[in-house]
């Protein structure tokens, strides 16, 4: 098993050199951040996950929470670890100062969590819930419930869930059966949830889930769903949270993996009902909660990049010590000088990377976003960002935790190593907060189709400057072809698609979100190249580091940026083929 490492010269180029850090923190108001800062807390996030919170990931893996009377009991050694991460201060770098956050740019609090979700994936799932719900109930809920609550969500000193699933309504939110019946200042909730992460445990004095359910006269379908806060504990007459609410974990669910993190299934309202609070309007409560939702869903894409990079590491330290076979000469040679080994290696190391440029390319999008009044550029760029952020990644990282497994050889099919359990824990990233195939589907409908195809051709657009650029430099002219090739086909995929409609794009959506992914990998790794063929060695960055970045970007073109093409290709076919064969037949 191999120690974590944050790979933080690398986090810090792609902030301070690629995305520009510091102009970004001029640009939203954020005059108080710098680049200086953001290596401080990047470093001091990097021992802490390292040093905390690595550790207890093997054994988190092999010691899951239990369910008793008394509710969720979580892994020995996470509550004494979440008590630290919360004294830290890192549960509130993003939020607002007026609830005790420290209102740092969402970018940063990004390469952040990037840290927690590689160290230790099912001990973040608590805090990156929490967040979501935090952001949740900023945008929503009454100044009352705010004043109430939100700070202690900000601190860490409560969590926060999301309950939307049900045993009749997954992806369907239109089937929720949850009920809410007006009875005073509240509302008394009644249904059961599924699937709900860190629903219940002891390392807090409360919970606080956000709860979609309906009103007694709502519409049907998705336009009656509101949105409720039900916490786990109410105030007692001296005004302490004592009285437990009609909400309790009735049972945990047995994954594949990602052990440690309580998945629970929820019941409200078994005896009288479950306290909750009406957030926002009635009947609005599923664009509320997409606010949860979209959070999670770059969240999700950003743990895609996490697990991955967690997997390589311990895939470049297993090559280098496993010795096997001899050069001619007799000498023992270490598997990482074999060239089959390598290719998965680099192929490992170049998807990290254009991965991390991405999701931070992605989260700074949301800072100029969030400081840009009324719907803007950067906010439609965001949305389209959100469902390759969550689909791409997440796909992708299902090949290379499974190249970790294949570096090791047999011993990565042996549990003791660990690489198993990385693999186990990726699997349901591209599941979570919306399929791939949902994703893929919102790339098409909502994205593409719904105005022409402007806003995906406007970022082509922005990919074929960054071509241009890298075509004046000599050492890069050939990469700059490749990409604007890769951009011709982009272009030809989005006219296929809006020549159509949602039921032949469906067809051809996950090769379109694919193809996408690919290019957007390729984009960051290019303007990543660029930079660094303007630097010599800084007191940030090394020579080594400078030369391996060009190296890098040469080998994801090489290998990565062609799987484009054959996404972009498929494109251009339509629903025939899918339903060739009578459904009996399949």
């Amino acid at each position: 098993m191999s120690e974590y490492q944050h790979p933080q010269e690398d986090s810090l180029f792609v902030l301070n050199e690629v995305i520009g850090f510091d102009q970004l923190c001029s640009e939203i108001g954020a005059f108080e951040c710098n680049s200086e800062l953001a290596a401080v807390v990047v470093n001091e996030a990097g021992k802490l996950g390292s040093q905390l919170l690595a550790p207890l990931n093997t054994f988190g893996d092999k010691n899951p929470p239990n369910l008793s009377s008394e509710g969720v009991h979580e892994t020995p050694g996470y509550k004494e670890a979440y008590a630290q991460f919360v004294e830290g201060g890192w549960n509130g770098l993003t939020s607002a100062e007026e609830y005790m956050g420290q209102n740092l740019p969402n970018v940063l609090g990004t390469a952040v969590n990037e840290i927690w979700q590689s160290a230790n994936l099912a001990f973040a799932l608590c805090p990156l819930l929490n967040q979501g719900a935090v952001a949740a109930v900023t945008e929503h809920a009454s100044d009352a419930l705010k004043a109430e609550y939100l700070e202690k969500m900000v601190t860490g000193e409560w969590t926060g869930t999301m309950n939307l699933t049900e045993p009749d309504a997954g992806s369907d939110l239109a089937a929720i059966r949850s009920t809410a019946q007006p009875s005073g200042d509240h509302y008394l909730i009644k249904g059961q949830k599924i699937y709900i992460t860190w629903g219940d445990h002891q390392m807090t004095d409360n919970i606080i889930h956000l709860v979609l359910a309906r009103l007694p006269d709502a519409p049907a379908g998705v336009k009656g769903i509101s949105l409720f806060l039900v916490p786990k504990f109410l105030r007692d007459e001296s005004g302490a949270y004592t009285l437990r609410n009609d909400a309790h974990a009735i049972a945990l669910e047995h994954k594949r993996g990602i052990h440690s993190s309580p998945t629970c299934v929820m019941s409200f309202g078994d005896d009288q009902g479950a306290v909750g609070y009406l957030i926002g309007e009635a009947n609005k409560g599923l664009a509320y909660m997409f606010t949860m939702m979209n959070h999670a869903r770059q969240s999700v894409g950003l743990q895609g990049l996490s697990i991955a990079e967690r997997a390589r590491q311990q895939s470049a330290s297993y090559a280098r010590d496993r010795v096997q076979g001899r050069t001619k000469s007799g000498d023992k040679i270490a598997i990482i000088d074999f060239p089959d080994v390598r290719r998965m290696l680099m192929t490992q190391r170049a998807a990290t990377e254009a991965m991390r440029a991405f999701v931070l390319e992605a989260a700074a999008e949301i800072d100029r976003a969030h400081h840009t009044t009324g719907n803007s550029d950067h906010q439609t760029r965001v949305e389209l960002y959100t469902p390759i952020v969550k689909g791409w990644m997440t796909e992708l990282a299902q090949e290379i935790c499974s190249l970790n497994v294949q570096i090791h050889g047999g011993m990565g099919f042996i549990e003791e190593t660990g690489a198993a359990q990385h693999l186990r824990d990726a699997r349901i990233l591209p599941i979570y907060e919306g399929t791939t195939g949902i994703q893929a589907l919102d790339l098409v409908g909502r994205k593409t189709l719904i105005d022409g195809g402007e806003a995906v051709n406007s970022f082509l657009a922005e990919i074929r400057a960054t071509a241009q650029v890298a075509n004046q430099t000599e050492a890069l002219s050939d990469l700059a072809t490749a990409l604007n090739d890769a951009i011709d086909q982009a272009q030809q995929a989005v006219s296929a698609i809006t020549a159509n409609d949602l039921k032949s794009g469906a067809a051809v959506s996950y090769d379109y979100l694919m193809g996408l992914g690919y290019l957007s990998g390729g984009w960051m790794l290019m303007r990543s190249a660029l930079k660094a063929k303007k630097l010599d060695s800084t007191e940030l960055y090394s020579r080594d580091f400078i030369n391996a970045k060009v190296a890098t970007t040469e080998f994801y073109f090489d290998y990565l940026l062609p799987r484009a093409a054959a996404h972009f290709n498929l494109t251009q076919k339509g629903l025939s083929r899918l339903f060739s064969l009578n459904s009996a037949l399949l």
